[in-house]
């Protein structure tokens, strides 16, 4: 049997805010979410590689429709103040989505996301 991680609990609130964010349109959840200098590094559904800061998304990301997003932890490991999660990110009206890794680090007590790496679902 796997062993829950110390800080389980904080560490999938900090990626539940982030899937939710999609659904609620709220901007404040991304913020609340990212480290304000987290980068996110990802290869498109035609394999092109895109790079840039994550806030620089936040507005595209809460804007309305909701994007309808389901969000699946796959699995979560954490090492002291460290932590990463893989994340399934499905959309329920359209059959592509993301396979997403979060590195988050606990700053003054405080998860934080500060890195996310992504493939599009078709890859």
């Amino acid at each position: 049997m796997t062993k829950r991680t110390d800080d389980y609990d904080a560490i999938v609130r900090v990626i539940n805010l982030y899937v939710d964010a999609f659904n609620d349109n709220d901007i404040g959840k991304l913020r609340e979410a990212f480290d304000p200098d987290a980068w996110i590094f990802f290869i498109d559904s035609a394999g092109k590689l895109h790079k840039n800061l994550i806030s620089d998304s936040f507005e595209q990301w809460a804007s309305p429709p909701s994007a309808n997003t389901v969000g699946r932890i796959v699995s979560v490991t954490q090492v002291g103040d460290a932590a990463s999660v893989q994340l399934s990110f499905d959309f329920r009206d359209r059959p592509d989505g993301w396979i997403d890794f979060h590195n988050l680090l606990r700053v003054n007590g405080a998860w934080k996301i500060v890195n996310k790496t992504a493939t599009h679902s078709s890859r």
